[in-house]
């Protein structure tokens, strides 16, 4: 009696079901059990990174806030799925006549590239920073990254054999990205100190690997409808693990010993005398001066 009092079933398919939006092919509460789970890690990792910035004092937290951002946007992405929620059918290309691929219509999870639209991002700015790269350079790959995600989630949504034209410019961008991870900024980093360019070759070659199974993922789920979406779901989740969570955790392992300073990073606080404060200071109190010896030289003239 007591073990059916504590047992808790996955009602998720169950509650956010819509008759008006079916899907032939979609995930049972196996994959929404998995989507649950990714949710608790990359929860768990969010206070993790929070708390370690704690630690380190308010000038030196900006790779903790960004990694955090990232796994905090993808618990809420991942328990959106688990739910069931931020999905739409879409007509599949390719019928197959595998049991657990059968049907017209596949349920795409367009919340999973609103995800990548705003993580991503943030991940490049994790790598591009420490890598103490200029900020044009740096706006110029995100941007490329935002159209390697549009074209993604167009292609996804198209039911024709015009998605893969979406998934080539895909493709292109991401390229671009990882020729720029492996080659400008990895000397940009090696230039910056050893612990720099070893944090950055560890993290960004974690980064570039992985990104590159995303569109084979890409291919076998919402463009091939190879896989099954229970199926989908493991192969982006262990994806998104690995290029969240642990890259973070490996990220600010590296950046334990780097301060944000070298890398074109100072960031002053209200209660720090650093140089730039003190000289403003200065400044202020050699106009204060000028202004009162004026004023002084007016009075004497006065008097004489």
């Amino acid at each position: 009696m007591f073990g059916n009092m504590i047992k808790r079933d996955n009602n998720a398919l169950r509650v956010n079901s819509y008759p008006a939006l079916e899907a032939d092919e979609h995930i049972t509460t196996h994959g929404s059990d998995w989507y649950f789970a990714v949710t608790a890690v990359m929860t768990v990792a969010t206070f993790a990174f929070i708390g370690l910035s704690l630690r380190q004092p308010r000038q030196k937290r900006v790779f903790h806030y960004i990694t955090a951002a990232i796994t905090m946007v993808a618990s809420i992405a991942y328990f959106t799925m688990g739910s069931n929620l931020g999905w739409t059918a879409i007509n599949v290309e390719f019928e197959r006549s595998d049991p657990v691929v059968r049907g017209q219509d596949r349920e795409i999870f367009y919340v999973r590239y609103i995800d990548w639209f705003i993580t991503t991002p943030l991940l490049l700015m994790d790598l591009l920073l420490t890598a103490a790269m200029p900020w044009p350079t740096i706006l110029y790959i995100i941007l490329v990254d935002e159209v390697m995600i549009v074209t993604g989630l167009v292609g996804a949504l198209v039911y024709s054999r015009y998605k893969w034209g979406y998934f080539v410019f895909g493709c292109a961008a991401l390229f671009y990205i990882v020729f720029v991870l492996a080659w400008e900024a990895r000397r940009h980093a090696n230039v910056m100190g050893k612990d720099v360019g070893r944090t950055f070759l560890l993290c960004g070659s974690l980064t570039a690997f992985l990104w590159t199974l995303y569109p084979i993922a890409w291919g076998v789920c919402e463009g091939g409808n190879v896989i099954s979406p229970d199926s989908e779901a493991i192969f982006y989740g262990i994806l998104d693990l690995l290029a969240k969570p642990v890259f973070g955790a490996l990220l600010i392992w590296g950046h334990r010993g780097i301060d944000p300073s070298r890398l074109g990073l100072y960031i002053h606080d209200y209660d720090e005398k650093d140089v730039a404060v003190m000289a403003g200071e200065k400044k202020d109190g050699n106009a204060n001066g000028v202004s009162n010896g004026h004023s002084n030289g007016v009075r004497a003239d006065e008097t004489v």
